[in-house]
């Protein structure tokens, strides 16, 4: 009977157990499917990147959630900002993915001389995500597109993570800072147009021979202030860090010999640079390179071309703005032909050339022009000088080969023609040059072969005021000079009508114009060591102004003002 009670008891027990449990595991069915999996992880990772950056300020806890998001941004090619936060990241390596030519979007926008190019790249910060660079553009149609002003807008390839360009200024490569400087340098040049005349020690430019004189004034001493050259190493003599200096391409070798002493513009740091100096001899080239019996020029491309590699692939700084703040100097016929031997050399670089020719792809506003000087004893001993403005007898002098289309046309029609024309082939026995251009007050100057001559330096030399007979011909340092202010310029129709056209400028006009020559020579003088304002650092300022037209990014970015 006993037994019996505890058995029913026990089966009462159970199916009340039964009871209750049946429904919890029920529930807890219900509560398993309804729910999903990994609910939290699903959260974090469908977080946009803009709300996790926001998170990540306002408590301890998002800071887990914002580096989610930054893990999850990095498979979409995106940068994660910190708003709200003082100090920006430096996601250099993610940044890689969305602008430099690493990245799978980038790499198939950017042309593929670009990502040839990329080795040389350095690592670039946040700011440079926000230069904007249109990404089916190659670097040559950048180039080649005049812009105008600073480009600013944003590069956002997911509209909702485009990066604050007020957070991005505050990661600032070297670059960055010498473009900031150039920017403040413009706009003192800029204010300096309407601004009082400054006082200088050595010399204060005045007058009409230039375009703007407190302006170039102002120029000059913010070059004297910032610039910086880095003059590559790379190279022995005789073709590199050589030239002649005492010849008609003297200019070249002084040129190059003085970048290689001088201690005031030449930076060691080429992180402080803001041109760098390829310096080859064109001249030196021809000499030793040059095969004369083939009339083979492949030896002096492949030269250039080798130089080119070599510096590319040691340094970062040619492939970062393909050339634009690079430049090379020659004084020989033959400079803009060995140029020619790299696209980015001829279009990019800054040529400073004697052989200033526009018909022969001189670009006056990335290019400079230079002075033919013949110095035979490599000093201005004695050829500087010449009696004063009424003291000049002769009309007008010129003797010299006969060359090039010009001078024939001169010769026939002036040549033992007029007793006031001094026209020679050759001169007479007894006569010396240097002195028939200081009795003369004007000297003709008419092109050869090239365009470039050295008597207008010689004219200027020995107060003559120089007679320009040129076709596509860029004068030195037209970007600071007003050469009809102190010259006369003439087409090669002209030739017939010299004596007319030289009769009717006044006596009064041709005063002036004489004693702007002799204030204006001081920019084509040769010293040793160089003075301001002289030959040397005209060349400079020059190649100044030429750097302060772009503006260059680390990304390969080049921007024309």
């Amino acid at each position: 009977m006993g037994d019996g009670n505890k058995n029913c008891f026990a089966c009462c027990f159970t199916i009340k157990l039964l009871f209750y449990i049946v429904p919890l595991i029920l529930v807890s069915f219900i509560v398993f499917v309804s729910v999903p999996r990994n609910s939290t992880w699903v959260l974090i990772s469908s977080l946009p990147s803009s709300s996790s950056s926001s998170s990540s300020s306002s408590s301890s806890s998002s800071s887990a959630s914002a580096a989610a998001a930054a893990n999850s941004s990095e498979k979409f090619g995106v940068t994660v900002h910190a708003e709200g936060s003082e100090e920006v990241l430096d996601f250099r390596s993610r940044v890689g993915t969305t602008v430099d030519v690493h990245g799978s979007l980038q790499e198939a926008a950017l042309s593929d001389e670009a990502a040839l190019n990329r080795s040389a790249t350095p690592p670039l910060a946040v700011e440079t995500v926000t230069e904007i660079h249109e990404l089916n553009e190659t670097k040559e149609d950048i180039l080649n597109n005049s812009i105008t002003g600073t480009l600013n807008a944003t590069i956002s390839l997911n509209e909702s993570t485009a990066l604050p360009l007020k957070q991005s200024r505050l990661v600032r490569t070297r670059l960055d800072k010498l473009e900031a400087g150039l920017q403040r340098a413009r706009a003192a040049i800029k204010e300096a147009k309407n601004g009082s005349q400054l006082q200088d020690p050595d010399y204060v430019p005045i007058g009409p021979m230039y375009w703007d004189a407190k302006a170039f004034h102002r120029s000059y001493l913010e070059m004297e202030k910032r610039f910086k050259v880095f003059v590559y190493k790379e190279g022995e003599p005789p073709v590199f860090h050589d030239g002649p200096c005492k010849s008609i391409y003297s200019i070249e070798g002084n040129f190059i010999y003085k970048m290689d002493v001088d201690r005031k513009f030449q930076t060691k740091n080429p992180e402080k640079a803001h041109v760098f100096y390829l310096p080859f001899s064109v001249v030196k080239m021809v000499q030793f390179v040059y095969l004369r019996a083939s009339r083979d020029f492949s030896p002096i491309r492949r030269t250039v071309i080798d130089y080119v590699n070599l510096i590319a692939q040691k340094y970062p700084y040619w492939n970062r703005s393909f050339g634009a703040d690079h430049f090379m100097v020659s004084c020989h016929d033959w400079g803009p032909e060995v140029s020619f031997s790299l696209p980015y050399l001829q279009k990019n670089s800054i040529r400073a050339l004697c052989n200033a020719n526009t018909s022969e792809k001189f670009n006056p506003v990335k290019d400079v022009s230079i002075p033919e000087i013949n110095l035979q004893t490599g000093k201005l001993t004695g050829l500087i000088g010449g009696p004063s403005a009424s003291r000049r007898p002769i009309l007008a002098f010129f003797a010299g080969g006969v060359h090039g289309p010009i001078r024939p046309v001169l010769l026939e029609h002036w040549e033992d023609k007029d007793e006031d024309i001094k026209v020679h082939k050759y001169l007479p026995k007894g006569v010396n040059y240097y002195d028939m251009m200081r009795n003369s007050k004007y000297c003709i100057c008419p092109s050869g072969f090239e365009v470039a001559s050295p008597r207008i330096v010689e004219a200027l030399y020995n107060g003559c005021v120089p007679v320009l007979i040129s076709r596509s011909y860029v004068p030195p340092f037209s970007d600071v000079l007003r050469w009809k202010s102190f010259s006369v310029v003439l087409s090669v129709d002209d030739i017939p009508k010299l004596k007319e056209i030289l009769t009717k400028i006044s006596t009064r006009q041709y005063i002036r114009m004489q004693r702007r020559v002799l204030q204006v020579r001081r920019h084509f003088e040769f010293n040793s060591p160089p003075k301001r304002f002289d030959v040397f650092h005209m060349i400079l300022h020059s190649i100044w102004l030429r750097r302060l037209n772009v503006r260059i990014s680390d990304d390969h970015g080049v921007m024309i003002n």
